[in-house]
C-alpha cells in the first residue's frame, strides 16, 4: 500500500517530468511505433505470404503488437529501474537529499515504483492508440491488454533498482541491457512464437518472466487462451513484483540509510 510520503516522492516525479517529458516521452513511444511499422507492415507481408496464411487466426501484424506492447513496457520499466536510480546515488544524489529528510529508504523505492507505474502507463496507452489506428488491433482489447503488460513493465523496474541500487559502477549497465534486456526483447515470443526455438532454448524462454507477460498481453489482446494456465502467467509476473518490491526496500535501506 502506499505511504502518504512514497506519495509525496510520486509527486517529487511529476513535478521534475514537467521538464523533461519532451525527451524521455517522444523516444519511448517513437520507438516501439517504428518496430510495429517495421516488422508488422513491413515484414508482416512477408511472413503471411510465405506461410500461405496467418499466425493461427490472425496475420502477423495483429500477432506482433501485443507482444510488442508488453516487451516495450518492459524496456521503460528497465530504463527507469536503471539509470534514474543510478543517478539518484551516485551522479546527483537526488537519493542522499530525499532520505535526509523524513522520506525513508523504502519510501522512495516504492515512489519511484508508483511514477514508473504512471509512466509505462501513458506509454503503453498511445501505443495501443497508435496500433489501434494501424488497424493492428480493436483498441478495447488493446486497452484491456495494457494491464499485464503495464504490470510486467513495473515487476522489472522493481526488479533491477532492486539491484541498481547497490552497485558503486556504472559501466554494469551497459552489459545489463546488452545481455539481458535485449536478448529478453528478442527471445521472449515477442517477434515470434518460442516454439520455433530449439528445444533447449524454447525450455529456457518459457522460465523467462517477459514470454509470461507476453503470453497474457497477446491472449486478452486476441481473445485466445495463453500457451499455459492464466493463473500461472500472472503468479509468474505477480512474484517477479512482489520480490522486487521486498528486496528494494532491504536494498535501498541498507545503500541509503544514514
Amino acid at each position: 500500500m502506499a505511504t502518504p510520503i512514497a506519495l509525496r516522492v510520486l509527486e517529487g516525479h511529476a513535478r521534475s517530468y514537467r521538464h523533461t517529458w519532451r525527451g524521455t516521452t517522444i523516444g519511448a513511444i517513437v520507438t516501439p511505433v517504428l518496430f510495429l511499422a517495421a516488422m508488422g507492415l513491413g515484414l508482416g507481408q512477408l511472413v503471411d505470404a510465405d506461410r500461405g496464411g496467418p499466425i493461427g487466426e490472425v496475420g502477423y501484424l495483429a500477432w506482433l503488437t501485443p507482444g510488442l506492447l508488453a516487451a516495450s513496457a518492459m524496456q521503460a520499466g528497465a530504463a527507469d529501474g536503471t539509470f534514474p536510480v543510478l543517478g539518484g546515488t551516485r551522479w546527483v544524489k537526488t537519493y542522499h537529499t530525499a532520505v535526509a529528510s523524513p522520506v525513508r529508504p523504502r519510501d522512495l523505492h516504492l515512489g519511484n515504483l508508483l511514477w514508473a507505474t504512471i509512466r509505462i502507463s501513458v506509454i503503453g496507452t498511445v501505443f495501443v492508440v497508435v496500433a489501434a489506428a494501424f488497424g493492428a488491433v480493436p483498441l478495447h482489447r488493446g486497452l484491456l491488454a495494457l494491464g499485464p503488460a503495464v504490470l510486467t513493465g513495473v515487476a522489472f523496474c522493481a526488479v533491477l533498482s532492486a539491484g541498481v541500487v547497490l552497485l558503486v559502477r556504472d559501466q554494469f549497465l551497459a552489459g545489463l541491457n546488452r545481455f539481458v534486456v535485449v536478448p529478453l526483447f528478442l527471445f521472449s515470443g515477442t517477434f515470434f512464437p518460442v516454439e520455433q526455438l530449439p528445444p533447449a532454448a524454447a525450455a529456457v524462454a518459457r522460465v523467462l518472466p517477459l514470454w509470461h507477460g507476453v503470453e497474457l498481453t497477446r491472449a486478452l489482446a486476441l481473445g485466445t487462451q495463453p500457451a499455459m494456465a492464466w493463473q500461472l502467467h500472472l503468479g509468474v509476473v505477480v512474484l517477479l513484483l512482489v520480490a522486487g518490491v521486498a528486496v528494494g526496500a532491504r536494498t535501498f535501506d541498507r545503500r541509503l540509510r544514514p
